[in-house]
């Protein structure tokens, strides 16, 4: 049996012997002075059941793992029993505290203090980070959004303005109606842009277009569009009421006096005296825009959280009487009473997209894919999906799709990020917050729901997209570092999937997505299929299948030559049991490390962290040793299934990025743009942000052209 191997931390500090001695007491219950086996094993089995209170195959109490591993030892004990006999192949019946200090030193188990420090010093460079680098971090990811939000605001402010000089200027309509057209005409003015933008900010194939173009995405981030919907929503709203007060308060009240009806007449014409308050509100632009206002009023009520909280139903139904009230507000100004009519030319762009991608996704919602679906854990779910005429998806990797399980809900479409794509075969992995997600839970739980074998079982789903994504800009860049939290590495974990199937091809991935749509939606990786062809099948999508053809560089080791392509892959999570969702993915990953290493065609690192703190100094160790225990009949940690070992502790960015530097320096690369894609809080990403730039300054103070660029994906 192989022992536990090294772990992946760096700067290795060990446990000090105050640690050892405190992991000595905790295990010697009775106080005698000694530690025996049984009480060893008594600990261990406590710990492992606080690590992994449901056993998966990789872990040692699992019947799975005993079965691989038969032949490793003659004992008939289980497979934590064999585990300690191999760290501990000496152990006597009881060993005092200076023996146990020997052995446990050579366990090279990391201090605890080494990841709280880590931690502390993180923060604390945070904290003393100067003002001009922190608002210079802080404008890198939030600038462009001010930019962009500040040009709205001053076309919103432009056009409100325009609309109230030109009243201001005309004497016959203030004497005809008074203050209320000023307010009026000028908060249409206001809302001609911001109906605008509130329509197509709804659009996402519009946003996936012009995702094609690296200026607009430098200033507009598509991830917020959502937040920019409502911030859209909550200016139209309340222009619209107060173009509704300045009329019905202000014009309607004053034109309808009768000291001012020859004013009136002499401006609207003699046909529109006497104007009373019955006939100003049952003329076309008076009755479709209270009717309008009306249902905008509803909608916006509706979308409410408590009301998306009670039923996302209504909220989504609500949502339909949008197309009405656009018609509305096209027809409000058609009779051309007081300036020929705008709003219509301001929204037949925008609501054209929305009606066309709202029908096209009203008719997907009647055709069903059949799929499967797998319960991962308690947070999260897989669903896969197989194209049910046998095409491949047109696909470009880090998109998204929006699903609809009809089993769950007809109306609710939600949005979530292709995991994996091969082919005709797609899969998501869901995370677990809310009512809708859960109910995917329950489903999975049903006993009336046959098992198709491995925890799949058969679900039909519709699907809308693929929409487009930051993460595609992934092929611009020869060099990456990748960097994702819990299920923020979706969008990257299918790039995984899209090098696999072009190097089993071997096919270079960068080059057949440098094209000009590059930046937009092609082929996925499989073979296209013939025209005319019959459908492969019509059998349920089985897991997509990832054997990979990347590698992982062996930690101390460096190419000879720079590889033509480098990945470094960085996922966080809080607890083990998150990688349980993408570990069959990564361990492929690793499977064919010689190949691509011996080529130098591709560099791949894989680096994971187990970021939640563990205060028991037993759980601390135990972690440690399980995590790194590998044999050579099952070479993958017993606690998290990774072929590969697992940071444990917050990553240091900081380290993680002027190490990848040095690396470059040191094989002689002096002209490189690398690629630093993130999806997570915006909090580590002004972190990211700083360093980029600080690495790039580094470089050009060094006479190198290496160039750090970084993206930001965040899902709002």
């Amino acid at each position: 049996m192989d022992g536990p191997i090294d772990t992946a931390a760096e700067n290795f500090q060990p446990l000090s012997d105050a640690e050892i001695t405190a992991f000595f007491h905790d295990i010697d219950k009775d106080s005698n002075g000694y530690v025996t086996f049984d009480e060893l094993e008594a600990k261990l089995h406590a710990v492992h059941e606080e690590l992994a209170p449901k056993p998966q195959r990789h872990n040692l109490n699992h019947p799975a793992r005993k079965d691989v591993e038969k032949g490793n030892h003659d004992d008939t004990g289980d497979g934590l029993h064999t585990f300690l006999l191999g760290i501990m192949p000496d152990c006597s019946a009881h060993i005092n505290e200076e023996d146990f200090l020997k052995r446990v030193r050579t366990w090279q188990v990391p201090s605890q203090k080494q990841t709280d420090t880590k931690e502390e010093e993180a923060q604390e460079k945070e904290r003393k980070m100067p003002f001009r680098r922190r608002l210079r971090a802080y404008w890198a990811v939030h600038g462009p959004t001010y930019v962009f939000m500040t040009c709205v605001v001053a076309l919103q402010l432009a056009m409100g303005l325009w609309q109230m000089i030109i009243y201001i200027k005309n004497p016959l309509a203030r004497a005809a109606l008074g203050w209320g057209i000023i307010v009026a005409k000028a908060c249409a003015g206001v809302l001609y842009p911001t109906l605008f933008f509130m329509l197509l900010s709804m659009s996402r194939h519009f946003a996936t277009f012009l995702r094609r173009s690296r200026i607009i995405s430098r200033f507009i981030n598509w991830d917020y569009s959502q937040t920019f919907h409502i911030y859209m929503s909550i200016a139209g709203l309340s222009f619209a009421t107060l173009h509704a007060i300045g009329h019905l308060a202000g014009s309607m009240v004053m034109g309808s006096q009768p000291g001012r009806q020859d004013a009136v007449a002499r401006y609207l014409g003699p046909g529109e005296v006497p104007l009373t308050p019955l006939k100003y509100v049952s003329k076309l632009p008076g009755w479709t825009g209270l009717v309008a206002l009306g249902l905008f009023w509803t909608i916006s009520l509706m979308s409410m959280p408590v009301v998306r909280n009670w039923s996302y139903e209504a909220f989504q139904l609500a949502h339909l009487l949008m197309f009405l009230m656009i018609g509305l507000l096209c027809a409000h100004g058609t009779a051309a009473i007081l300036q020929a009519p705008m709003m219509g030319y301001w929204l037949a762009f925008p609501a054209l997209l929305v009606i066309f991608e709202r029908s096209w996704r009203f008719t997907r919602g009647f055709m069903n894919m059949r799929a499967r679906i797998k319960l991962l854990d308690d947070d999260a779910v897989a669903i896969s999906i197989k194209e049910p005429r046998g095409r491949d998806w047109s696909y470009s990797a880090g998109q998204y799709i929006l699903l609809q399980v009809p089993s769950v809900s007809f109306f609710q479409w939600h949005p979530f990020t292709i995991s994996a794509c091969r082919g005709s075969a797609m899969q998501v992995h869901i995370k677990l917050d809310g009512d809708w997600t859960n109910a995917l839970r329950d489903y999975c739980e049903r006993d009336d729901v046959r098992d198709q074998g491995d925890g799949w079982k058969d679900i039909k789903v519709g699907v809308d997209g693929p929409f487009g994504a930051p993460a595609q800009r992934f092929y611009d860049y020869d060099y990456s570092i990748i960097i994702g939290g819990g299920i923020g590495i979706t969008p990257f974990s299918a790039i995984l999937t899209d090098l696999e199937g072009h190097h089993l091809e071997q096919r270079d991935p960068w080059q057949s997505r440098r094209g000009p749509r590059s930046l937009s939606r092609g082929r996925s990786i499989g073979r296209e299929s013939r025209p005319g062809s019959k459908p492969s099948s019509t059998t349920v999508a089985p897991p997509v299948d990832l054997a990979a053809a990347v590698t992982e560089k062996v930690e101390g080791s460096k190419p000879r030559i720079p590889p033509t392509r480098r990945v470094d892959f960085h996922w966080s999570v809080r607890d083990k049991t998150n990688l349980l969702w993408f570990s069959d993915l990564l361990n492929r990953a690793l499977s064919n490390t010689d190949k691509l290493a011996n080529k130098s065609d591709l560099d791949l690192n894989i680096h994971t962290h187990i970021t939640m703190k563990r205060k028991n100094i037993s759980t601390h160790v135990f972690r440690y040793l399980l995590d790194s225990y590998r044999t050579k009949s099952a070479p993958y940690s017993a606690l998290t299934g990774l072929e590969q070992p697992s940071h444990f502790g917050r990553p240091d960015f900081d380290e993680i990025l002027e190490r990848h530097m040095q690396e470059l320096v040191d094989m002689g690369i002096t002209e490189k743009k690398v690629g630093v894609f993130y999806c997570g809080t915006p909090v580590v990403g002004e972190i990211l942000s700083d360093r980029c730039h600080l690495l790039t300054a580094k470089a050009r103070d060094m006479g190198i052209k290496i160039r750090y660029d970084f993206l930001m994906e965040v899902f709002g």
